[in-house]
C-alpha cells in the first residue's frame, strides 16, 4: 500500500520518520549483535558481586587447577567430597560446634594448611548457586585476616556440566557406594585379562570391562546406561592414570556423574573390601565372565 503523504495528518507524518530511524537502528544492532561471538558458559559466573568475595569462571578455574596458581578447596562435608570432587582440590574438617545444616569447613584447618600465609591464592567451591558453604567458609578466612580468596560459586554440579570431565573419588567412599548404591556402574579400564584370565580374584564382582575405543560400542551394548545418563558411574583401572583416561571420556559422551579411583587396582580392591582386606572372596561374590570374546 501506498501513502499519500499529502492526506496524512501532520501528527504521523511527523512521526513516520522516528519509525523507520527505529528500525533501521533495530537492524543495524541485529546485524553487530549477529556478528558479535557471544560468551560462552565457560566464561560465566553467579554473580559479580564481590561480596563476600570475587567469583572465578570456569575457565578460570581449569586454569588455575593446571597451572596450580591457588590452593582450591572443597568445602563440602568430607564424605560428600569423597564420593565425589575436582580433581586437584582439598577438602577440611568441620568448624567445630556447627550443624550440618549450616555446615561450614574449619578455616583454622585452612589456615595451616596454607601455612598462615594471608596473602595466598585460596578458591573455594561447594555445591553451586544455592549453596551456601563456601560464601561461609570465604567470610571466616576474611575475618582471620584472608585477602585473596575466591569463589567457584557455580560449584561442582556445573563443573560436571561445562567440564566434561570426570571426578575423583576417595578410597573411603569406595566400599560405601560398592555396597549400597545397587544402581552404580562399575568400570574395569583395565585390558581385558589382566593378569590371569578367568582369576575371580583379580576381577571386581558385578564390573565390566570398557576400553578407550570401545565407548561407543558400549552404549549400544549396554555396558554404559545409555537410557540414563545421570546413572553414577566409577571406572578404576591398573593406575590413576588409566582410570582417568576412559573417565573423561565416558564423560564427555554426556554421562556427567562419572567419577574416577586415583590409584591403583590394588588400592581400589581394598577400600571395595575395606572389612576383607582386600580379600575377594569365592564364596558369594559373582564376578563377570572373562574370554576373548566378552571381556
Amino acid at each position: 500500500m501506498t501513502l499519500d503523504m499529502t492526506r496524512t495528518p501532520a501528527s504521523v507524518r511527523f512521526k513516520l520518520p522516528a519509525v523507520v530511524l527505529s528500525i533501521g537502528t533495530l537492524t543495524a544492532l541485529s546485524t553487530a549483535a549477529i556478528a558479535q561471538t557471544p560468551p560462552l558458559a565457560v566464561s560465566g559466573v553467579v554473580s559479580t558481586s564481590t561480596s563476600p568475595t570475587p567469583e572465578v569462571s570456569t575457565a578460570e578455574l581449569m586454569a588455575i587447577l593446571a597451572a596450580g596458581s591457588a590452593y582450591v578447596f572443597d568445602a563440602r562435608p568430607t564424605a560428600e567430597f569423597a564420593v565425589s570432587h575436582i580433581p586437584g582440590a582439598l577438602n577440611v574438617a568441620q568448624k567445630p560446634g556447627t550443624d550440618l545444616a549450616e555446615y561450614i569447613s574449619d578455616a583454622n584447618e585452612v589456615d595451616r594448611i596454607v601455612g598462615g600465609n594471608k596473602g595466598a591464592a585460596i578458591v573455594l567451591y561447594c555445591n553451586g548457586p544455592f549453596c551456601g558453604k563456601s560464601k561461609r567458609l570465604a567470610t571466616d578466612l576474611k575475618a582471620m585476616g584472608y585477602t585473596n580468596v575466591k569463589r567457584y560459586q557455580l560449584g561442582a554440579p556445573t563443573w560436571r556440566a561445562l567440564t566434561a570431565r570426570a571426578m575423583v573419588i576417595e578410597a573411603e567412599a569406595v566400599e560405601r557406594i560398592y555396597r549400597l548404591d545397587g544402581t552404580a556402574r562399575f568400570i574395569d579400564a583395565r585390558p581385558p585379562c589382566t593378569a590371569q584370565c578367568n582369576n575371580w580374584k583379580n576381577v571386581l564382582p558385578g564390573s565390566v570391562n570398557i576400553q578407550l575405543i570401545e565407548v561407543a560400542a558400549a552404549k549400544d551394548d549396554g555396558r554404559l546406561p545409555a537410557e540414563d545418563h545421570n546413572t553414577r558411574i566409577v571406572v578404576f583401572g591398573s593406575s590413576g592414570a588409566e582410570a582417568k583416561a576412559l573417565a573423561d571420556t565416558i564423560a564427555a559422551n554426556a554421562f556427567h556423574n562419572t567419577v574416577y579411583f586415583d590409584g591403583t587396582w590394588e588400592d581400589f580392591r581394598a577400600a571395595a573390601f575395606a572389612n576383607r582386606r582386600g580379600a575377594i572372596q569365592e564364596h558369594g561374590d559373582h564376578g563377570r565372565d572373562c574370554d576373548d570374546d566378552n571381556p
